[in-house]
Parts: C-alpha cells; sequence; structure tokens
C-alpha cells in the first residue's frame, strides 16, 4: 500500500538519456563501459527490472545506437525499447517521455551512468510518486558548500543542514512530468526542477550516498569497489 493508502498498483514507465558524450571521461559513450564485466547501462537499468510495476523502459540513444544497438541491450528484456536522442539531456529525457504509453501512472527518469542505484532506493521513490508527490534519489550534503562569483571568489556560505546533492531517479506522478515537459524547457539538468516549477511537491529520498554517477575514470575504480563490497545485487 502506498502512503496515500490507495490500493490501486502504479505502472510505471522508465526514461534514460543515454545519448550523451563524456567530455571528461575523454569522450567516451560511459553507459557502454565495462563495470564488473558489464555495461554500465546493464547495472542501471537491472534493479528497474527487477521491480514488477515496471512496464516499460525507453533508452534515449545516439543515432548509431538505435539504427545498430548492441545486441546485449535488444535481448535483456522485452520492455526495454530505444529511441533516438536529442541535443540536450532534457531533450533526450523528453523523447523517451513521448513513446511511454498513456496508461503509466508514473515516471521514472534515471541517469544511464548511475549503475550504483538499488531496488530499495527506486521502490521508495515509485511509491511517494505512487501517492502524488514528487521523488528524488539524493544524498544530504557533508561537505561545507561555497556560493561562488565568475571570478571563484566566494559570496556566501549556505546552511548545509538544507542542503541536498540531487540524484537519480528521480520520479513523479506521469500527468505531472509530462506537462512540465510540455512547457518546452529542455534545458535542465535535472527533471525535478522543471516540476518545482510547475508547482509540484517533491521530497528527497536517501539514497546512501554511494548511488554515484561514472563521470571521470577515477569514478569506474570506486564503483568496481563498491559492487565488489555489496557481493550480491542491491
Amino acid at each position: 500500500m502506498s502512503e496515500s493508502g490507495s490500493e490501486t498498483v502504479a505502472r510505471v514507465g522508465v526514461a534514460i538519456p543515454a545519448a550523451g558524450f563524456g567530455r571528461r571521461m575523454g569522450g567516451a559513450r560511459k553507459p557502454l563501459l565495462e563495470l564488473a564485466g558489464e555495461p554500465i547501462l546493464v547495472h542501471a537499468l537491472r534493479p528497474f527490472l527487477a521491480d514488477g510495476r515496471v512496464t516499460i523502459i525507453a533508452i534515449a540513444m545516439a543515432s548509431d545506437e538505435v539504427s545498430a544497438p548492441p545486441e546485449w541491450l535488444t535481448g535483456l528484456d522485452d520492455r526495454i525499447v530505444i529511441v533516438e536522442g536529442g541535443e540536450t539531456r532534457g531533450a533526450s529525457v523528453a523523447r523517451a517521455i513521448e513513446v511511454l504509453p498513456d496508461d503509466v501512472s508514473v515516471i521514472a527518469v534515471h541517469d544511464a551512468a548511475r549503475p550504483l542505484v538499488t531496488r530499495d532506493v527506486i521502490a521508495r521513490c515509485i511509491d511517494l510518486a505512487h501517492a502524488g508527490f514528487g521523488a528524488v534519489a539524493g544524498s544530504p550534503a557533508v561537505d561545507t558548500i561555497k556560493r561562488v562569483d565568475g571570478r571563484a571568489f566566494v559570496t556566501g556560505t549556505p546552511d548545509r543542514s538544507t542542503l541536498w546533492h540531487a540524484h537519480t531517479p528521480q520520479v513523479f506522478p506521469a500527468d505531472e512530468l509530462r506537462a512540465a515537459y510540455a512547457s518546452g524547457v529542455d534545458t535542465a539538468t535535472d527533471d525535478a526542477a522543471l516540476v518545482e516549477a510547475a508547482g509540484g511537491r517533491i521530497r528527497m529520498v536517501d539514497d546512501g550516498g554511494t548511488n554515484l554517477k561514472v563521470t571521470r575514470p577515477v569514478d569506474l575504480v570506486v564503483a568496481e569497489a563498491i559492487l565488489s563490497a555489496r557481493g550480491t545485487p542491491a
């Protein structure tokens, strides 16, 4: 039963933006890099596929990958569909959302290069969205944060106790996210920012701080260590 007390079961569509190139990884296609013997994208998909409420996963990829998708992806699960991504992350998310059927009640957006998300975090985010809230996986800030100007001079120190790092998945009632993207704004790096601007209520979900995004080469080393310490799929 969800927080709202509803006994209906959520029908979840997932949008995965995976069309970008990692400048800080030397231009590599991060979702296709191997992590513990499997592509990063497989690690990112597996916990979503394990949730029976997920009915479809739309992955926005580069045009050459759409025309000739890797066999390990097309054979992974019949709930996966591949669409051509856009010039920005937001455009890729919008294209993935477009192919999700109208009967999904909840839409989750997840970074293709975030391979360590757990089933528990996904389930908690879906439960919140099914109850009518937005949900953003993340972790409370543990470092002091500095606000700076264009020349990196400090202009302020916000209260750390009110700050969180926003990760993914970011999960919303489907109609709220569709309406936010229908506004035509596709430059946001954070889907919740679009929903916030439309007046949506959003709650943070603590993901334990290990839900890292593979951005630099060192992140692969850290991710491998976390997977090894877990021993079994989370």
